[in-house]
């Protein structure tokens, strides 16, 4: 486990991209530009850099492996010093780095630092990628706006929050028991959470709809096209936010959410939810979860980037 004794590495801003590896590239870039509503900024072969309605370049990277597996998750710093200075301070401790601070190679520019976590996923910590205009939320049309959060399946969920709150300064918000914790850096009730399980894995990958009208209107969307929902709609205990999950073309968890619980820091006290029905959907609509929508939540086991990067050299 590594700990920092010190003050964390960076202030982390905010969630910015997730990057998924898939075996075949072009039918999940079919499919979440197609009814899962993301648009394409970018795309070569196999590869595809999608947005949201939101600031951000893109909050969806898709690329190729032989198996499903997380790519990277990027985080969002203020500055290049605070850039540099995170560097230096990951390395003090131990932590692998894997790009050392400077201009990035990706469709979104930007100026940052990659390195592993104790699990071997690949995080980034960047500033200065390029922006894009928000488009307006008001309008009607279900498009999801950013990544809300990421959940994670985790071999040892205490070393996993240890990490993420001593190293990257993040605030756990809530427990659902010892089974799950959930993480924030900002206002939002949690932008990472982390599962207890057998084996390191994606879990799912939540995006937010600018409103509940959004989110029904995008599940309308979906069923029109013959995607129905695995689990959902619903409403969550930790977090109170709404949830509908898929599954893509690859088997990965994909969620729509919105109306995420915020958090006011000098107020908020962490609590430790029940795992019961009630609690895992307060408004009774969803029923449990599906045996096939856990399985494809547990996913396949990830070696992790340092493994990928071995079996390529």
């Amino acid at each position: 486990m590594i700990v920092n004794p010190g003050p964390p590495v960076a202030t982390v801003r905010s969630l910015r991209s997730v990057s998924l590896l898939v075996p075949d590239p072009q039918a999940a870039i079919d499919f979440y530009t197609g009814s899962w509503g993301l648009s394409a900024v970018d795309q070569g072969d196999d590869v595809a850099w999608l947005r949201g309605t939101g600031e951000e370049h893109h909050i969806l990277h898709l690329g190729h492996h032989e198996e499903n597996a997380l790519g990277r998750i990027v985080f969002a710093v203020a500055t290049r010093r605070e850039v540099d200075d995170a560097a230096r301070a990951l390395e003090a401790l131990g932590v692998p780095i894997i790009h050392e601070p400077g201009p990035l190679d990706d469709a979104a520019g930007g100026y940052g630092v990659q390195f592993v976590d104790p699990e071997g996923r690949l995080i980034e910590l960047s500033a200065d990628r390029y922006a894009v205009t928000a488009q307006d939320a008001n309008g009607r049309e279900a498009i999801p706006r950013k990544i809300a959060h990421v959940v994670l399946n985790t071999v040892d969920i205490d070393a996993a929050c240890a990490f993420y709150t001593e190293v990257l300064g993040m605030r756990i918000s809530d427990w659902s028991e010892h089974q799950m914790a959930f993480l924030r850096c900002n206002s939002d009730h949690h932008v990472i959470a982390f599962n207890q399980a057998p084996w390191t894995s994606v879990n799912h990958v939540a995006y937010e709809m600018p409103t509940v009208d959004h989110f029904m209107r995008g599940i309308g969307k979906l069923k029109q096209t013959g995607v129905s929902p695995e689990w959902g709609p619903g409403r969550h205990g930790p977090g109170d936010n709404t949830f509908s999950y898929f599954t893509d073309p690859a088997g990965l968890v994909c969620e729509y959410t919105s109306e995420v619980a915020q958090i006011d820091e000098d107020s908020w006290l962490c609590r430790v939810w029940k795992r019961t029905p009630e609690l895992s959907d307060q408004w009774g609509t969803a029923g449990p979860p599906t045996e096939k929508i856990r399985r494809h939540m547990a996913g396949i086991p990830d070696s992790g980037h340092l493994a990928r990067l071995s079996t390529t050299a």
